[in-house]
């Protein structure tokens, strides 16, 4: 009885997460101006009222979530991702994930507490990992079309167009994700706000070195004055030649990064695979007792870790 209980109610959390997603991609326009009010520090009344297909659970969980600072940096991390969710869908994401690998692992390991366990914890990191992998891509897109962008505004520039049309010209010439970030931008410049402030939103967007270095150079123009086009040409062969050097130096140690990643996973894996398919011969090791148990966990997670850390400290150059 109580396993029905559990498929049934994960089928209709399945439902809810579809109609909400469903209902997300038909309001686009209604989250790029939350997004908006979020990162300008505006009142956030007015975007909820002009969202009418909120429902009022989630209207009360983004209210209540938002407002604290983790709330805040699941919306930045999930802006910086481009992910359509507001943070309340986010968290019911996980509820899911957390239920269906849960129920799912509960099922393969024997019905065993344990299974379920390891596959709740699964399914609690895996929106996190995609939202990461996610924000990783795209910040490497971002940077490779840098010095793209970086020549389109300088011949803009020259010839005669003023910053923000230079940027408007971006926002429709490049592809995204340059694009829709160039394009957020001048939509708040056009409202009004200055554009000191708005390159310094697209900035906690995309957290690029780079492009920090792009932005304080537009500022320091704006305010000492100078050939903008000029500076911003050095700039352009700058990245440019930092963009080639990273992409050397990457591919020279993908090798180490690759061999560091599989070995350290690899212990774990198989212990999931040794878990699922004989759970006795895996807990023959808690016949020494919870002490020794604990050392050899400990001495095993310490050698994987520092094993870990040492080649991706290898492998780790900066440029």
């Amino acid at each position: 009885m109580i396993t029905w209980v559990i498929i049934i109610g994960g089928i209709i959390l399945i439902i809810l997460l579809i109609v909400g997603v469903f209902v997300s991609s038909n309001s686009e326009r209604a989250l790029v101006e939350q997004r908006l009010s979020k990162y300008l520090d505006d009142d956030k009344k007015g975007s909820d009222e002009r969202d009418p297909q909120r429902s009022m659970l989630t209207d009360w969980v983004s209210r209540r979530v938002e407002k604290t600072s983790f709330g805040d940096r699941v919306a930045r991390d999930l802006a910086r991702a481009d992910i359509k969710f507001k943070v309340a869908e986010y968290f019911v994401l996980i509820a899911v994930t957390i239920l269906l690998g849960g129920l799912l692992a509960w099922f393969i390991g024997n019905r065993h507490p344990i299974s379920a366990l390891i596959g709740a914890i699964a399914g609690a990191f895996a929106p996190r990992f995609y939202v990461k992998r996610q924000q990783a891509q795209r910040l490497q897109k971002f940077n490779d079309q840098l010095s793209d962008m970086l020549n389109l505004m300088v011949n803009g520039l020259r010839a005669g167009y003023s910053t923000m049309q230079a940027m408007e010209a971006i926002s429709k010439e490049l592809p995204s994700p340059i694009n829709d970030e160039f394009r957020r931008v001048v939509q708040e410049m056009q409202i009004g706000i200055p554009m000191e402030t708005a390159l310094e939103n697209l900035l906690r967007r995309i957290p690029s070195p780079d492009l920090d270095f792009v932005v304080t150079a537009i500022n320091v123009q704006r305010e000492v004055g100078g050939n903008l086009s000029e500076i911003l040409d050095n700039i352009s062969f700058t990245i440019r030649e930092r963009v080639r050097i990273k992409g050397e130096v990457r591919v020279l140690t993908s090798q180490v990064r690759t061999s560091g990643s599989v070995l350290s996973l690899i212990p774990f894996f198989l212990t999931l695979v040794l878990w699922f398919l004989n759970p006795e011969y895996l807990m023959s090791v808690t016949q020494g007792g919870p002490l020794c148990t604990a050392g050899i966990i400990c001495v095993v997670l310490g050698l994987i870790g520092s094993s870990y850390f040492i080649m991706m400290r290898i492998a780790d150059i900066e440029v």
